[in-house]
């Protein structure tokens, strides 16, 4: 289907050994890198993706699979500048799973994209990061959550492949110590990259984009420079 209408996934009832591993062997064979995005409710993912398929594209063809319990209010977003993109239906503020994502996988043209961020969604409490077959694992903060987040979820920082703090801009107007929260981030992942970036205004993205322009080049995938947007169902 290559209408305006985006496809809702729900779960499958019946469980499969291994999933994850499935998702993760095809990706790899379409050359297409997975970054599993977690963060809870208001921290921003939303505005931080469309904010970053604008600055990738159009070198870089990008696909969303999208959490959106309630509505299509965030789909629609990111299809602005998503050239894929798939909806995923948790159920109850449940995080993404990978069977969610192999129902994903089936409705998306893998072999025209290059990254495919998986958009997760929940408090952070429970299993939000089971593994999905993704490539990476970003956790975003936001300031507007306060400083001590890195402390809530200690097992989320010291397992992530990057972190972004999000609203920056709110600095001079809440009560958030930049300097507790960064040595919070590296007393439990020292080594973690860690951007700081305000999605709204586009502002400070730079290193981020070029953070995932890295594990593209890093895993030898190719970026292809053809523009065009799909819509699969």
């Amino acid at each position: 289907m290559t209408d305006n209408s985006i496809p809702i996934v729900t779960a499958p009832t019946a469980p499969s050994p291994d999933v994850a591993t499935e998702n993760r062997e095809r990706l790899r064979r379409a050359k297409v890198v997975g970054v599993n995005l977690i963060g809870g409710s208001g921290c921003g993912k939303t505005m931080l993706l469309d904010a970053t398929m604008d600055l990738l594209r159009p070198q870089v063809r990008v696909g969303v699979i999208a959490c959106d319990l309630a509505t299509h209010h965030d789909a629609d977003i990111i299809r602005r500048h998503a050239d894929q993109v798939v909806q995923v239906d948790t159920g109850e503020d449940r995080p993404i799973d990978a069977r969610l994502v192999r129902e994903a996988l089936r409705r998306l043209d893998l072999e025209s994209l290059n990254l495919l961020f998986m958009e997760n969604v929940g408090t952070l409490v429970g299993p939000v990061d089971a593994d999905l077959g993704q490539d990476a694992v970003v956790l975003v903060f936001s300031v507007a959550q306060g400083q001590d987040q890195p402390d809530k979820h200690p097992h989320l920082v010291a397992t992530a492949d990057a972190i972004v703090l999000n609203q920056i801009d709110l600095l001079p107007s809440v009560p958030f110590d930049l300097q507790a929260f960064r040595a919070s981030v590296r007393g439990i992942n020292p080594a973690v990259p860690l951007f700081e970036v305000c999605a709204l205004l586009g502002e400070k993205l730079e290193p981020w984009v070029q953070w995932l322009r890295g594990r593209m080049s890093r895993n030898g995938y190719p970026v292809n420079y053809t523009n065009g947007s799909h819509w699969f169902g």
